[in-house]
């Protein structure tokens, strides 16, 4: 079934057009074309500013038109955690609550926590794979192999070297892209380079490792770090960290631009040093974003919304910072306004760049004939009106 999509702005190829129409075929992009072929009467003696009303197409769109958001940490949402609740309804009512803020692809996220849970994860989501699920694309398993030191809100308790049960669900063939987060100084590189033959995509975070560790890890083969700045050694004047290691590498950095993991500054700076093909916008959220609790139970704890300064924040009671309440067109937005970052990189850093890093640009994550007609639609004071996912208007807020 086709449909035509007349829009006033849109992103293509990382360049503005203007008055376009985006052919969609069967919720994919076939073609996207100057709105004037479509126009009634002569197209040679169409009026620019007069096109839109002269355009014979079967849907319009006012306002700008970017790629719809691709997230790869995102622990919960709608008031479900992964972790608490494994399972193919917790993954519609994560994917559903997330759709409302733009992310039309994402990755089920689930933090340290035992082999059982492990397991029904993956099959969870090799259920959602199996029923061509629209936003899942994988699973990002972040730990249980990580450091102590740096685990943040993760338990201890579960965190602990890889086994051959584990290796072997990180492997599943039925469970979309897989990626893995692991401190490289309780991960050795063979490991590392074995999970990559296997198409395991490997970040590394939650780590103390020195600069050399990391850049073996690097070397074995992985292309990602989770949550820049947070988690892992800094950058010193001795001792570059894993920090220094990540903006030093091609690698990809996922960034809680939340301005509660950061300071604005320090991610202005990851910015310009990493530019808009090396930084991924990634939410980290927890089961706050699209639900309406405040408190939500997290293991033997429980983590809990609140005010500040600078926008909300989750911690533990002991306040520990614990995931965020962030999403990622709220991300999208701080960078534009509060880091200087122009609309059309802080898209590709919403989009575009975590869709390399999963291997599926050809998909997703840009508009471009073959990819999904997945997208949001902006005002020019940024605000939301609407999400389209396979060429559907699936959210509207005007």
């Amino acid at each position: 079934m086709q449909k035509t999509i007349y829009v006033d702005s849109i992103l293509v190829n990382a360049e503005w057009k203007a008055q376009q129409v985006m052919i969609v075929e069967n919720g994919t992009i076939s073609d996207i074309v100057d709105a004037a072929k479509f126009a009634t009467g002569n197209e040679m003696n169409t009026d620019r500013e007069d096109l839109a009303s002269k355009v014979n197409v079967d849907e319009r769109i006012e306002g700008t038109v970017i790629p719809g958001y691709v997230d790869t940490q995102v622990n919960g949402g709608g008031g479900v955690m992964f972790n608490h609740a494994p399972t193919l309804e917790s993954v519609n009512t994560i994917a559903n609550a997330h759709a409302r803020f733009g992310t039309t692809s994402l990755f089920p996220t689930l933090i340290t926590d035992d082999f059982a849970t492990i397991s029904s994860a993956a099959d969870a989501i090799s259920q959602a794979i199996r029923l061509n699920h629209p936003s899942i694309l994988g699973v990002h398993f972040e730990g249980p192999h990580l450091s102590v030191a740096k685990k943040g809100v993760h338990k201890a308790a579960h965190i602990r070297a890889i086994s051959d049960e584990e290796l072997a669900v990180y492997t599943r063939k039925d469970i979309g892209q897989v990626i893995v987060t692991v401190a490289p100084e309780n991960v050795s590189p063979e490991v590392i380079h074995a999970l990559v033959k296997e198409n395991v995509i490997v970040a590394l975070g939650h780590s103390n490792a020195p600069y050399e560790v990391v850049q073996r890890a690097l070397d074995a083969g992985a292309t990602g770090f989770t949550h820049l700045f947070n988690a892992m050694s800094p950058l010193t004047s001795r001792e570059p960290g894993m920090v220094g290691a990540a903006l030093l590498s091609d690698a990809i950095c996922g960034l809680i631009v939340d301005h509660q993991h950061l300071h604005k500054k320090s991610a202005e700076l990851a910015c310009k040093v990493k530019g808009e093909e090396g930084i991924m916008l990634v939410t980290d959220a927890m089961a706050h974003v699209g639900g309406t609790q405040d408190t939500v139970a997290f293991f033997d704890t429980n983590i809990t919304r609140t005010k500040t300064s600078t926008g909300e924040k989750l911690t533990t009671p002991d306040g520990t910072l614990a995931g965020s309440c962030l999403d990622m067109h709220s991300a999208l937005v701080h960078c534009v306004n509060d880091l200087g970052v122009p609309l059309k990189s802080a898209s590709v850093m919403a989009s575009t760049t975590a869709s390399y890093f999963t291997h599926s640009l050809d998909n997703i994550g840009q508009l471009v004939p073959g990819a999904a007609a997945n997208f949001v639609v902006l005002d020019d004071k940024l605000n939301l009106k609407s999400v389209w996912q396979q060429g559907v208007n699936i959210h509207n807020n005007d």
